[in-house]
């Protein structure tokens, strides 16, 4: 037998190629036969348990080669691209396969280009071009190139409700269609009395929320100031 490129053994079923590998890792009888059903149902391939892995999409090759990876168990694991190449419903179903994992409380390094895929799923991201650019949680990067904003939308803007608004505002107003964007330092307290001085001048607020920047964003702004 010789395994293809992502490590699997075409001819064997996804069942058997996940108790090879686990002979492999020494994984006992009883721990292999719990393991491998508990995988491949959490990643949609149960039904596919006696299919020969050669028959199976890339998508789905994919799936099974993450299920291998973690036929033993590991408590630290490296991923690199893992949804590259998926369909939106395989990628999405890894995306929370993977956040399983995170809840089991393990360390899981993840290269990715995918920046939405890194915003939805790491607690901590580091941004690299040739040299490491900047490290923190994803809120801490976003608020980093542009601080924090509260957008109130109404459903008019007058220049009574603007003026009134830029005598309590900590940051900058910015009155755009129906709505403000309004820099805040701490919008938990700020929010109220920005509510608060709009009502006051008759304006009628039709919901409140605040504007972030995407990862993006700060890459794009990190990679353009070298």
């Amino acid at each position: 037998m010789v395994p293809d490129n992502v490590g699997l053994y075409e001819e064997l079923s996804a069942y058997k190629n996940l108790d090879f590998y686990g002979r492999y890792y020494k994984v006992d009888a009883a721990k292999r036969r719990e393991r491998i059903e508990y995988l491949l149902k959490l990643l949609g391939l149960w039904e596919k348990k006696d299919v020969a892995a050669g028959t199976f999409s890339k998508g789905m090759k994919q799936k099974l080669a993450i299920a291998r990876a973690l036929i033993h168990d590991p408590q630290l694991l490296f991923m690199d691209e893992p949804t590259a190449n998926l369909d939106p419903e395989a990628a999405k179903t890894v995306r929370e396969f993977i956040l399983v994992l995170r809840k089991e409380k393990k360390t899981i390094f993840l290269n990715t280009h995918n920046l939405g895929e890194a915003q939805r799923i790491c607690d901590r991201i580091a941004i690299l071009n040739t040299k490491l650019m900047a490290l923190g949680s994803p809120a801490e990067l976003e608020q980093s190139i542009s601080g924090r904003k509260t957008v109130v939308q109404l459903e008019h803007v007058s220049q009574e409700i603007v003026a009134t608004v830029k005598r309590i505002a900590t940051g900058a107003v910015e009155a755009e269609a129906n709505h403000l964007i309004i820099g805040v330092n701490n919008p938990e307290k700020e929010n109220p009395d920005i509510v608060n001085a709009i009502s006051s001048v008759g304006g009628r607020i039709q919901f409140v929320t605040e504007a972030s920047s995407t990862l993006e964003d700060v890459y794009l702004k990190l990679v353009r100031s070298q």
